[in-house]
């Protein structure tokens, strides 16, 4: 009986050293969210607090800073394989800032914009994540479908887009409709790609899946075992073959290499089957996803 004690005992200590391990870097309400940063070892992440449970937004491991910690973002990088060279990239959603902090290192040169709609995370991406705005990495704090309207008016045009936009629960439904995918491909340049961050459980993914196509026509469906997100990929030219895409990913592979994204793997992956209900309705401004929830 006295060892089974000691052994229940050993095993709470054990527990408790785990939730220990988890250090609360840093907490605030912004005017958006909660937001709090953790660190447990070497992995420090960005936490967005929403009704339904705490989802990390971004992780960093602070002993290899460089190395990508979540599979979504590694998988980001397939879009590459469309536009192996982009010169002006647009990034909707900071987070942590790592994809634009690694696109930077990847691609020196080129013009990197990024639109995120809270301050307060911006400040905490600069503060625990070493994000750095320089000269050519430049932040906008402003809803990214405004950003988007204003670019157009401007006429500028974007060789590589991401839609990275989270707000703890899941993607804003006015990022989701045909007309913010139609503003968003009259910004692509002639060979721009679009790579937009989506979860492959969602309830909603009949209904982006058509929406996706409605705009883009056929589009790449990027999955992995690994991950519940699904990364859609899509142009308004023509897909490539996937021998082209093979062809690249081995040039740019040694590239990448050190951000921890196996590009070699992914070609493979990249599906075009339609694995989704064609008969759904494709989301727009006056459907939308809370259309949806109140229906169902």
């Amino acid at each position: 009986m006295a060892l089974k004690l000691r052994s229940v005992v050993f095993f709470i200590g054990l527990l408790t050293c785990s939730v220990l391990a988890a250090e609360t870097l840093h907490e605030e309400r912004s005017l958006y969210r909660d937001i709090t940063v953790t660190q447990e070892g070497d992995r420090r992440c960005l936490v967005f607090n929403v009704h339904r449970g705490d989802r990390n937004q971004t992780c960093m491991n602070t002993v290899s800073p460089e190395r990508l910690v979540f599979e979504y973002a590694k998988m980001t990088f397939a879009g590459l394989l469309l536009n192996p060279n982009p010169q002006k990239i647009l990034i909707a959603g900071l987070g942590g800032g790592s994809l634009p902090s690694t696109l930077a290192k990847l691609y020196p040169d080129a013009e990197i914009d990024v639109v995120e709609i809270d301050q307060a995370v911006v400040n905490v991406a600069k503060q625990y994540f070493s994000f750095e705005e320089t000269e050519n990495v430049k932040v906008t704090v402003n809803d990214a479908r405004v950003f988007v309207k204003r670019a157009s008016l401007l006429d500028q045009r974007y060789d590589f887009v991401i839609l990275d936009a989270f707000t703890g629960d899941y993607i804003p439904e006015h990022l989701l409709t045909e007309e913010f995918l139609e503003e968003v491909r009259a910004i692509m340049s002639p060979d721009g790609v679009l790579v937009a961050n989506t979860f492959s459980t969602s309830r909603f993914y009949d209904h982006e899946s058509v929406t996706y196509q409605k705009v883009f026509g056929e589009f790449f469906n990027f999955k992995l075992p690994s991950s519940g997100n699904r990364i859609i990929i899509a142009r308004d030219a023509p897909l490539p073959p996937r021998g082209e895409l093979t062809g690249v990913a081995r040039s740019l592979a040694p590239s990448v290499e050190k951000f921890g994204v196996p590009l070699l793997e992914y070609p493979s992956r990249l599906s075009t089957r339609v694995d989704w209900d064609m008969s759904r309705r494709a989301l727009t401004d006056q459907y939308s996803p809370s259309n949806l929830l109140r229906d169902n």
